[in-house]
């Protein structure tokens, strides 16, 4: 076996461990913190929203600075070192006494949440740009996979061992996928060679806004997460008004689970076809999909038909994903790569942040329903973008990056 093909194999198992590690407590974040003292419904609310936000803000600051690091000092050791972060930060939250101290560990958790945009930023740079697509979207199922298996198991740990143990049984799962990347993990370093420039942080930004097709990229991604995190909140509360059944919860996670399950199925298919018919072309016809399976969401009248189009809506937003991550493989040169993927997962991030409010903020004054129908025009926002973008001159982002360097010498 190659050293490519076992490092793929076991990062593969680890992003699938890290990512359902980060769902796991979901489901009783609410509940673990109404243990924490005698406080009202109001109170629990609020502090599940920050505490459950906390880890995204954190997360989309360091995001860029930890793919620094890594294409300065390698990969590896950036892994090890949120592997190892992530599992000690899940370890004490099962012994915080205070709500206070669970949303300092939720924020420190963000601060090492580098491990799977580093996953993917270690893979990619292993990865020939003509099967990126396929690789990220291969990728991408380990990923799906953890969140969408991580809610469930998470739920079924605390009520069979209890909170305390289902944080020290999460924390060790993690520690495990940073062992299998300290003793199976082999980083092929790619030695420096003598014209390698080293971009300073202002220049790559400088060079982001003015490459049209990453920034539109970067700015597609935050819009794909706003659409997708913008109904997940109201979810449950949408099934509750199609069905009379008592089960409102477990539908609610069934319906949930049909995104992640056509997501799963399809995410290495479009990364394929990206690979062989160009990334734009496959992205442009995943937003167009994604609008055409959300708007009809609003028109449902039976759970049925809200879990077929959920289950459409996941087949098309699976590719989102590994197709904008192989397009910034694609367009970034290798001094700075880990950089550009670190900014993709900070717009991730903060389309986590902005996708919630901005659902709750739309349904509280036009109706849940209305959701669906903002959410389709931000995938259509998203197709325009690459379509402009698809028409101008193609530029070459390293080309950006020196005319960037030349002018702030020239300046300075």
């Amino acid at each position: 076996m190659s050293v490519q093909k076992r490092n793929f194999m076991i990062m593969w198992f680890s992003v699938f461990l890290v990512s359902g590690t980060m769902t796991m407590i979901m489901p009783f974040l609410s509940l673990y913190i109404s243990t924490m003292g005698d406080f009202s419904d109001a109170y629990i609310q609020k502090w599940s929203g920050l505490v459950f936000g906390a880890t995204f803000v954190s997360a989309f600051l360091m995001s860029p600075i930890w793919g620094r690091i890594a294409d300065k000092y390698g990969y590896k050791p950036i892994l090890i070192i949120n592997g190892f972060g992530i599992a000690i930060s899940v370890f004490l939250m099962g012994f915080v006494q205070s709500v206070e101290a669970f949303f300092v560990l939720r924020l420190f958790m963000g601060v090492v949440t580098g491990f799977i945009p580093t996953s993917l930023a270690f893979i990619s740079s292993q990865t020939p740009k003509k099967v990126a697509g396929k690789t990220m979207g291969t990728l991408q199922m380990g990923s799906v996979s953890g969140t969408l298996f991580g809610p469930i198991i998470g739920g079924f740990l605390a009520d069979t061992f209890g909170f305390q143990y289902t944080f020290i049984i999460t924390s060790s799962a993690v520690s495990i996928a940073a062992l299998l990347v300290i003793f199976g993990v082999h980083e092929i370093r790619r030695e420096k060679k003598k014209g390698d420039h080293e971009y300073s942080r202002k220049t790559v930004i400088s060079g982001i806004f003015h490459h049209r097709l990453i920034l539109n990229v970067l700015m597609i991604t935050s819009l794909i997460q706003i659409g997708l995190f913008s109904i997940q909140p109201l979810l449950s509360l949408y099934v509750s008004h199609l069905t009379n059944s008592s089960e409102v919860a477990l539908l609610a996670g069934v319906t949930f689970s049909a995104t992640g399950v056509g997501s799963l199925l399809f995410a290495r298919t479009w990364g394929k076809l990206g690979d062989t018919h160009g990334y734009e072309k496959i992205l442009s016809a995943l937003l167009i999909m994604a609008l055409i399976f959300i708007v009809p969401q609003a028109w449902v009248t039976d759970l049925w038909q809200l879990i077929i189009l959920r289950f459409l809506f996941g087949i098309a937003s699976g590719g989102l994903i590994p197709i904008t991550t192989a397009l910034i493989r694609r367009e970034a040169p290798i001094e700075v790569q880990g950089e550009l993927m670190g900014y993709n997962t900070s717009f991730r991030f903060l389309g986590n942040i902005i996708g919630p409010m901005f659902g709750g903020f739309i349904s509280g004054y036009i109706g849940i329903s209305s959701v669906f129908y903002v959410t389709g025009s931000l995938f259509l926002v998203g197709f325009l973008i690459i379509y402009y973008a698809r028409k101008k001159p193609v530029q070459d982002f390293e080309d950006v990056l020196l005319e960037e360097e030349l002018h702030a010498k020239q300046t300075n």
